[in-house]
């Protein structure tokens, strides 16, 4: 553990010992451990034992925090089932046009605004949901619901450029819904200025996470109900770590696990910086988010580190570079992002002799390329893999990331990449030799470099269809027109038409009325339950309790009949 617990005995605090000569037993073995072997040692054990201790499902209070790691081995991660390398090509594509988006948005008469970094740290992230996670319309299952962070609206735009959903024309309209011949496209998600497209807002920061925490439930909500099967569908929220200080962010994560939402998935990026500096530049906002969200009863999974730390983890036998990364606060890790790899050795590695031996044969480029986790493919696969699999809980991801990662070193890890709206012919140069897009000098504008669209017979274009075409198509994406509702016939409203006669009645008692003869009609009677027992009690509507029940997502058998609980289950 990377933190000391405030009480030591708070376990097993007022907890009777029935056989306490055990106990000395399975202490006297913890001394012997710890007098033989070390603490690295013992400590080890203990957590391998509250590991096995969970997943049996004894039910010990959650820890507060785990080691800066990790939360997924090497041995556990699942075999990667796509094709890596054209992955890589058709994300640097998509990074690519992206970047292109905002920065021609800047041209002379235009100058718009925009954000070039959110989705350069979070593309990884996306991108392995799109190609193997990301339900669309026409999956079988139905769709899954995503809420896109709002910043990250140019890397969808640029995915549905590459599927040919959107033309250049268009991707130059960012920003000019109104003023862009043809129509543009929205700064960021919103239903309302593109109804076929984005399904949900997410800007302003904060209604992303709560309104799909309502979303998930209102999901199991329609399969308990017998509306609709909507055990196949997920949920998913991409989410800044400088969001979650907006109240709305955290303000119902207990309703998820109350509620045993594990159709819902936070994917947290990470790259520890908003508009206004490092987020948690004296702390560590991996570490604080995964005590909030444990102590909510949130299965979390943190995605810190790339494959590239593997080797250098496995050899350390004494818990030396666990230590490091556990002490080091987020402003030294964006510092050491912002430098070069002889400073990471000097500053990082440096501080211990067994960390600095751990990388002497390293060169400051192989120190410079042990990435961020939130930028490793494979291991965002066991972690979405791991969230897909159904235990009970709603799970965060924790990735991370490195603002304006492949931006240049004019981008990444700056304080003030967060406002960088273009980049200098140089940048754009730098940045094409990294993603290795396939265009000359001469080609390269100063103000409207050139978008990048392989050929819809390449291998890249090819894989990028069958994928969405497997998942269910293309997404974001919205059905704008829903099946109607049959309409009660007139005859339900005739007792509030003829009103009370002489008798005053309390617009509430009337409303109940209604209500009543609304829950009779055979075709929309069902969708009737009540859900808040104290408030339908004030407004008089106890007496539809015995007739509809009231609804709870996991109710007790003793109380409601067996019809009932097979409508909930």
């Amino acid at each position: 553990m990377s933190e000391n617990l405030d009480a030591p005995d708070q376990f097993i605090d007022q907890l009777v010992d029935t056989d306490p000569e055990e106990t000395a037993e399975w202490h006297a073995s913890f001394d012997s451990a710890l007098k033989h072997a070390g603490p690295v040692r013992a400590r080890y054990l203990m957590l391998s034992m509250l590991d096995r201790a969970r997943d049996a499902n004894v039910g010990l209070p959650y820890l507060r925090t785990t080691d800066y790691i990790n939360t997924i081995p090497p041995e556990r991660e699942p075999n990667f089932p796509g094709d890596e390398s054209i992955e890589k090509k058709i994300r640097s594509y998509i990074r690519w046009n992206a970047a292109m988006l905002v920065h021609r948005a800047q041209r002379p008469g235009v100058g718009v605004g925009g954000h070039i970094s959110t989705y350069a740290s979070s593309a990884a992230l996306y991108e392995v949901g799109f190609n193997h996670f990301f339900r669309g319309k026409d999956h079988a299952g139905g769709g899954d619901q995503i809420f896109f962070q709002g910043h990250a609206s140019p890397g969808m735009y640029a995915r549905a450029f590459m599927e040919g959903r959107f033309t250049e024309h268009q991707l130059d309209g960012f920003r000019q819904e109104i003023s862009h011949a043809g129509g543009g496209l929205s700064s960021y998600p919103h239903p309302r200025l593109m109804p076929d497209f984005w399904e949900f807002p997410t800007v302003s920061m904060g209604i992303g996470p709560i309104n799909a925490i309502y979303q998930a439930r209102f999901n199991r909500y329609l399969h308990n109900r017998g509306i609709k099967d909507t055990s196949d569908q997920n949920v998913w929220a991409f989410l800044g770590d400088g969001e979650m200080d907006e109240v709305e962010s955290l303000g119902a994560i207990g309703l998820a696990s109350r509620e045993n939402l594990d159709n819902l998935t936070f994917v947290i990026n990470c790259n520890l910086q908003r508009l206004d500096g490092p987020v948690r530049g004296n702390g560590k906002i991996i570490q604080e988010l995964e005590s909030i969200f444990g102590g909510a009863g949130w299965n979390v999974i943190k995605v810190v580190w790339g494959r590239q730390w593997d080797p250098l983890l496995a050899q350390d036998r004494e818990g030396a570079l666990v230590n490091l990364m556990n002490q080091t606060k987020d402003g030294d890790y964006q510092t050491f992002k912002a430098e070069s790899g002889g400073y990471v050795r000097e500053h990082f590695f440096g501080r211990d002799p067994r960390t600095a031996a751990m990388v002497a044969n390293l060169t400051d480029d192989d120190i410079w390329s042990l990435r961020r986790g939130g930028h490793d493919y494979r291991k965002l696969y066991a972690a979405y893999h791991a969230a897909s699999s159904k235990n009970g809980r709603p799970t965060v991801i924790l990735a991370k990331t490195v603002k304006g990662w492949s931006l240049g070193s004019s981008f990444e890890g700056r304080n003030s990449t967060h406002q960088m709206k273009k980049m200098t012919i140089d940048d754009i140069r730098t940045f094409r030799d990294r993603l290795h897009i396939p265009f000359a000098d001469d080609q390269l504008d100063p103000k409207l470099p050139p978008y990048y669209k392989p050929a819809e017979n390449s291998d890249e274009h090819e894989y990028l269809m069958e994928r969405r075409k497997q998942l269910g198509g293309s997404i974001p994406r919205r059905r704008p027109v829903s099946r109607p509702l049959e309409q009660p016939a007139a005859s339900v409203y005739e007792s509030a038409k003829r009103g009370s006669g002489h008798q005053e009645i309390a617009t509430t008692m009337a409303f109940v009325r209604m209500l009543k003869d609304l829950i009779k009609d055979p075709n929309i009677g069902k969708r009737f339950v009540p859900i808040i027992p104290d408030e339908a009690r004030t407004f008089g509507m106890d007496s539809l309790f015995p007739t509809l029940k009231i609804y709870s997502s996991h109710p007790s058998p003793r109380l409601v009949p067996p019809t009932q609980r097979m409508m909930n289950q």
